[in-house]
């Protein structure tokens, strides 16, 4: 049975460009997808109720890539 309080960060690979599952601290990625979407969903799947941050991969007037956002 999955940790509620589990999380998972969902990050950019710059030179695969896919993105990854992957529990904050850890070294190897929970899941790969090819878009955020996908990988976002993976997570949903891997435990419905972890929260989940997202890496900006887009520049934008309230923050730069390297600020995070809630799924």
């Amino acid at each position: 049975m999955a940790n509620k309080k589990e999380s998972y960060d969902i990050e950019k690979r710059p030179i695969q460009s896919d993105y990854a599952v992957r529990k904050p601290g850890s070294e190897r990625a929970s899941a790969v997808r090819p878009t955020q979407g996908k990988a976002i969903d993976r997570a949903r799947e891997l435990n419905p109720d972890a929260g989940l941050r997202v890496e900006r991969v887009r520049n934008t007037k309230a923050g730069s890539p390297d600020k995070w956002r809630k799924a």
